[in-house]
């Protein structure tokens, strides 16, 4: 099973607090920060485009659920808080 690495705007610098689907992670725990970039030791899932059958479905009211993880980053600027949301996860490569 392969990791999930997560690569950070220019702008995201420590410390901050990392959040998968509202949960809080943990570094040296959950990830490792490595060149600009969050390590997971699980895959993450990303959902993806919309394909049409299921644009067609949801147009109907009918729901269609795929797994997607929703990573955020909450950091500070100048001391202001600020959140980088909805980040990318990718697969990592061996």
């Amino acid at each position: 099973m392969t990791g999930s690495v997560v690569h950070l705007p220019p702008q995201v610098q420590p410390p901050f607090t990392v959040y998968i689907n509202g949960v809080p992670q943990q570094e040296g725990r959950d990830f490792e920060l490595h060149d600009g970039a969050l390590h997971f030791t699980r895959s993450l899932a990303q959902e993806g485009k919309l394909g049409f059958w299921r644009w067609f479905l949801g147009a109907w009211g009918i729901g269609t659920y795929r797994a997607h993880d929703s990573v955020d980053v909450r950091y500070e600027v100048d001391g202001r808080p600020a959140v980088a949301e909805g980040l990318a996860p990718e697969p990592e490569s061996a």
